[in-house]
């Protein structure tokens, strides 16, 4: 989702700190968080589902170490809570137009 994101931030013109976890455990919380104390935003983008999925939980540590720094609501760009066809795969993994429309609307806010 590196590249997606890129895409989005590129396309939408919104100058945006992409960080590429690269491994969950352990997870970089110190990376995370001053990134988002520096911009005051966080969009999270994942493949998985949105129910359940990993980015719950990131937006759970987000909201937990940086709650005075935020200044719009954390969003979570996911794929959709269905199974997919893997001939559609592409329709399910978020891509850089709905990664654009959430970097928007945290910039907005």
């Amino acid at each position: 989702m590196v590249y997606v994101a890129e895409t989005a931030a590129s396309e939408t013109g919104i100058s945006a700190e992409i960080v590429d976890l690269r491994t969950l455990v352990p997870i970089d919380l110190e990376t995370i968080v001053a990134s988002v104390k520096k911009t005051g935003r966080c969009v999270i983008v994942h493949e998985a589902t949105r129910t359940s999925g990993f980015g719950a939980e990131l937006s759970a540590m987000v909201q937990e170490e940086c709650f005075y720094h935020l200044e719009a609501p954390i969003e979570r760009v996911t794929g959709w809570d269905t199974p997919y066809p893997h001939a559609q795969e592409w329709d399910y993994f978020p891509g850089p137009t709905r990664v654009g429309m959430a970097l928007k609307r945290v910039m907005e806010a």
